[in-house]
């Protein structure tokens, strides 16, 4: 992957209920660690946004659907290509698969999962299959419905993984391409009451990253294609928050990986932490680091600058963004700047001004 001057640009998707109007376009000081805004790009209520992997189509949740934008290949500024209709609620994350076919929708409050097909001109074009999970009735007074919270697929790319946060489940759909079909093929049963949230997957494949927003903590799964479905081997259980402690108002929210795929970070809500965690590159396990207060309230997601030595948090409840010089050897956040206001932020995506190749 090359930039084409070594230019970079942030999004930050917000909810529009207040003063905010969409996707908030900023410059990136990469050396500095800080970010400038530019101009902000109306969408309503983007909850959620991710880039094609040709880098030239950015996809955002909004209210209508789905919207995609074309990217100016000289300053990262979006145009707006089209809107979808996904036959549900909105959603509140998206994903596309290795081959550019596709866009993946998690839906939320009605517990669906959606494809829809992309054209090679960034065109959104129609449903390719729309699956909604089902409730599991209700246990000891509690209700247990369907909250789609992530779609990914598997780093094969032949099946989608869909986390759903309201029935403790990640299920597993095979990707038919002949017949436009989601197959569910096996169901990753976690516990009771855990509330998995987000999944990544290693660079390499073989290792599996899945955060629980009820739990507060990250579950490491050894990661391989089988016969008829995916395996995962779980193989450890580690905190996210900074006293080990699970808090009822605690919620893990934010996860990535550092660009040289050495570390992961997760955000913690109510403690209001970033953690990070070395990992093992041999059994891919994770040794936290530190879990250090991050100067907002909610810090509902996080990015990595392209050196690796800066991190940007994005604090929905406090209305702000703040970024972190990542001192390695000390294992502290330095924070870079005074934290930048932008209302109800909802997610941040650092990318580099030109298509990828």
């Amino acid at each position: 992957m090359k930039d084409t001057a070594g230019k970079y640009v942030a999004y930050v998707g917000t909810y529009t209920h207040g003063s905010s109007i969409g996707i908030h376009l900023y410059d990136v000081d990469v050396e500095e660690g800080t970010l400038t805004e530019r101009k902000v790009i109306p969408v309503r209520n983007s909850s959620h946004i991710c880039r094609s992997l040709n880098g030239k189509y950015l996809y955002s949740i909004a209210d209508e659907g789905v919207a995609v934008f074309s990217i100016d290949e000289k300053d990262g500024d979006l145009l707006p290509i089209n809107k979808v209709d996904i036959d549900g609620m909105r959603g509140c994350y998206l994903s596309v698969d290795q081959d550019g076919c596709y866009l993946y929708v998690a839906g939320y409050h009605d517990g669906k999962v959606t494809v829809v097909h992309t054209h090679r001109d960034g065109r959104l074009g129609s449903l390719m299959d729309g699956v909604f999970h089902k409730g599991l009735g209700s246990v000891a007074e509690r209700s247990f419905h369907p909250h789609v919270s992530c779609v990914i697929p598997t780093p094969d790319n032949k099946y989608l993984c869909a986390v759903d946060n309201g029935i403790d489940q990640v299920k597993i759909y095979k990707i038919n391409k002949q017949k436009n079909r989601l197959q569910l093929v096996d169901i990753l049963r976690c516990e009771r009451e855990s509330g998995p949230r987000r999944l990544l997957f290693s660079k390499d494949g073989r290792f599996a990253y899945l955060t629980f927003e009820l739990t507060n903590v990250v579950d490491v799964f050894g990661y391989k294609e089988g016969a008829n479905a995916p395996e995962f081997e779980k193989l450890q259980s580690i905190s996210t928050t900074s006293d080990n402690v699970d808090r009822a108002h605690d919620a893990a929210s934010g996860i990535c990986f550092s660009n040289d795929g050495k570390y992961l970070f997760t955000s913690t809500a109510g403690d209001n932490t970033v953690a990070m965690y070395s990992i093992n590159s041999k059994d891919g396990l994770l040794n936290k680091e530190f879990a250090l207060p991050i100067s907002g309230e909610y810090p509902k997601d996080i990015a990595m600058f392209p050196d690796d030595r800066h991190i940007a948090v994005v604090n929905h409840e406090s209305n702000s963004i703040t970024t972190f010089a990542i001192d390695y050897e000390r294992k502290v956040l330095v924070q870079k700047g005074k934290p930048m206001k932008v209302e109800t932020p909802n997610c941040i995506l650092i990318a580099s001004v030109g298509a990828m190749i």
